[in-house]
């Protein structure tokens, strides 16, 4: 297929997308807030829950409420059964080649920790380097830093330009035989910068340097298929994917799993005890200690089931008509300014009114029913790259209408008005 008919296809797929109809799915948003009508523009912190999600966490705690694995009594094997399905939703929607390689977790910044000290405390040592971009959420910075400063090793950063954009060039002279591990995230949650990842990881495995993504932001947004992109481990959470808060995938490549030692000790990460020696479960399990969050896996099966009864596509192209329409909007206001111009971004508009502090412009925007998110965003070193303390990010949903953005741009320019 053209580039051209691509476009003409994304178009009519926004232009059919029933925008209307998906918002009667979501509860929440006819709440009120201060009187006004709730606009929810704070999707990047945490997205809302449609009813179907809602429904399946009420139906397991009403109807089968239990502890998985091992038990034979009826409710257990219904829990355990609920949890293998969702498992295998995850499996097909990131397109893994096996539920094996499937670990849940309490979300994405645990599943980032997760690798570091397990794979990352086994492979790196004195001299060795670990590669991450300037666009990093605290998530994917601290770990490795807390890793290198235990190895001896060094934390080597590649700086984002003017745009929010990581150089290629820079990326790829960075990578050298010292580098044992790259990090990096698919999408940007403080500016919505979308890396060229498949290009990325392909630049790394050439060094033998496997590749962790943060995807927390791009798993909501867009296909996702971890073979294709060969990325070596994969984090998302279930709460941005418009499931449940507390938890997360983390994908890994089976031989890696199987290299690596177990993450924390317990029940049902173990074959077998005895007070001389311990032998290790089989994959997935040998990094899912304790009892899960059963409630949360069956509800992060049911936000999975929401988005591709809507479809991914549908929802990636109505989400970039929306967010151009916005950063047009917002590029007009003048005094405000927009952090972060990348010119392949998701749907994230980061920006700063002249005269006005970001907390300020959020108190001002919450009392017309406008939820935004301000302040640093976990990613300080982008806001230092831009020398500013913090931003107003707007965050976009495939839920928020045009409507619902003109309303930003009136609040915005309320804020100036009472700033001015």
């Amino acid at each position: 297929m053209s580039a051209h008919a691509e476009v003409l296809k994304d178009s009519r797929a926004a232009t059919a997308f029933n925008v209307d109809r998906i918002r009667e799915d979501f509860p929440i948003l006819r709440e009120k807030v201060h009187g006004k009508p709730l606009v929810y523009l704070d999707n990047a912190a945490t997205s809302q829950k449609p009813k179907a999600v809602i429904d399946s966490l009420v139906d397991y705690y009403t109807h089968y409420n239990a502890n998985v694995h091992r038990a034979v009594h009826l409710l257990s094997t219904r829990a355990t059964a609920a949890c293998d399905d969702s498992r295998e939703k995850v499996r097909r929607f990131i397109n893994a080649g096996s539920t094996n390689e499937i670990v849940f977790v309490r979300g994405t910044t645990e599943g980032l920790n997760l690798v570091a000290q397990t794979h990352g405390r086994q492979n790196i040592g004195p001299g060795d380097e670990v590669l991450i971009s300037g666009l990093e959420h605290h998530s994917n910075i601290v770990p490795w830093q807390i890793l290198c400063e235990e190895k001896q090793a060094r934390l080597r950063v590649v700086h984002i330009d003017d745009r929010g954009v990581v150089p290629l060039d820079e990326f790829e002279k960075a990578l050298h035989e010292r580098t044992r591990l790259v990090a990096i995230s698919h999408v940007s949650n403080a500016l919505g910068t979308v890396n060229p990842l498949a290009d990325m990881i392909k630049m790394a495995h050439r060094w033998n340097a496997p590749v962790v993504v943060d995807g927390a932001q791009a798993a909501p947004h867009m296909h996702v298929d971890v073979r294709a992109l060969d990325a070596d481990f994969y984090a998302f959470s279930g709460h941005k994917l418009f499931g449940p808060t507390g938890i997360g995938v983390l994908y890994g490549k089976e031989a890696l799993f199987n290299a690596m030692p177990p993450f924390q000790g317990g029940g049902d990460m173990i074959r077998s005890v005895t007070f001389e020696k311990t032998t290790y479960n089989d994959l997935p399990y040998k990094f899912e200690a304790g009892t899960p969050d059963i409630a949360g896996i069956i509800g992060i099966g049911a936000a999975i089931d929401y988005v591709n009864d809507v479809g991914m596509d549908a929802i990636a192209a109505y989400e970039q008509e929306l967010l151009e329409y916005a950063t047009d909007a917002v590029s007009q206001l003048e005094g405000v300014r927009i952090i972060g111009t990348a010119p392949n971004k998701a749907s994230v508009i980061s920006f700063v009114v002249d005269n006005a502090h970001p907390h300020d412009v959020g108190t001002v925007l919450d009392r017309e029913g406008i939820a935004v998110r301000t302040g640093h965003h976990c990613a300080q070193p982008v806001m230092d790259r831009f020398g500013i303390a913090a931003t107003t990010r707007a965050s976009l949903a495939f839920y928020n209408t045009r409507e619902e953005v003109d309303a930003l741009i009136a609040g915005i320019r309320r804020v100036q008005e009472f700033f001015s």
